[in-house]
């Protein structure tokens, strides 16, 4: 019979709307802001939320490793079956420039494969949450709904989640390519997965490497569970407690139905930059 993971999954709820109050604190005051490389910044806010979560997870599962954006690395957890991967907020450029659109995202990989996910929206107080096997859901603190993506199979109907920070030139010829007129745009990676899962969107794509596990960990558990699917930009699915903590063939979500599509206009693309 195969493992529930609910205790999981209460655990990534809770921590991820009380971190999410911790971003709010910042939000509200004049949270510090540094940058860890170019274009890459870093505030206060996203260092408490972290310190926060990985004294959570390490006090509830103390057996467990954990992979967190804004806290140190060790290889020790490539032995480790059991990893949670954190990004205490997603979202960052928004949060700095005050429009919301930031996410609490807590994912567990057993395995290398992602099995919970929690991405929380807390301006808007809005909860995204699956665990394997248990469906995926949405909760706004007044009712929870099950969320399943949109079948959308005709491009020119469909509707492409896209940054709000990270426009893209390559992801603008894949849509012409594909006829896709519709797009909608979000800040945070979560969210923007989280249009798909509640079929307000039919794709997303990141095509360089500026993703890394955090990113995808917990919107990958719960895109599964909403009936869609996600991989790198060559259709292989991302496994998860790798070395390298980049997503270096980039990242392709979809509603499934046009996913194999999406990544044969990635691969034709790709074919015409190189001649």
């Amino acid at each position: 019979m195969p493992e529930s993971f609910s205790q999981e999954l209460e655990a990534a709820k809770e921590i991820a709307v009380a971190a999410g109050a911790i971003l709010l604190e910042h939000y509200a005051g004049a949270p510090v802001v540094e940058w860890k490389g170019v274009g890459d910044p870093v505030t206060s806010a996203d260092r408490a939320a972290s310190g926060f979560i990985s004294a959570e997870l390490k006090r509830r599962f103390p057996g467990d490793f954990i992979l967190s954006e804004e806290e140190s690395d060790s290889m020790e957890r490539l032995s480790r079956p059991r990893v949670w991967i954190v990004d205490p907020m997603d979202g960052t450029k928004e949060f700095i420039a005050r429009v919301g659109e930031f996410a609490v995202m807590i994912g567990l990989s057993v395995g290398g494969r992602p099995v919970v996910g929690a991405v929380y929206d807390p301006t808007n107080a809005t909860l995204y949450f699956a665990a394997a096997g248990q469906g995926a859901f949405v909760s706004d603190g007044r009712e929870t709904r099950p969320m399943r993506v949109n079948g959308e199979s005709d491009p020119a109907r469909a509707r492409i989640a896209l940054s709000r920070s990270h426009p893209s030139i390559r992801v603008d010829r894949v849509r012409r390519r594909m006829n896709i007129r519709n797009s909608i745009q979000r800040g945070s990676i979560g969210l923007k997965i989280a249009l798909i899962c509640e079929g307000k969107a039919h794709l997303y794509l990141h095509i360089n490497d500026h993703t890394s596990q955090w990113d995808t960990c917990a919107p990958d558990a719960i895109l599964r569970e909403a009936g869609g699917r996600l991989t790198d930009t060559d259709g292989a699915a991302l496994t998860y407690n790798r070395r390298e903590t980049r997503n270096l063939r980039g990242v392709v979500a979809t509603n499934g139905v046009i996913h194999d599509r999406v990544v044969k206009a990635l691969q034709e693309e790709r074919a015409l930059e190189k001649k």
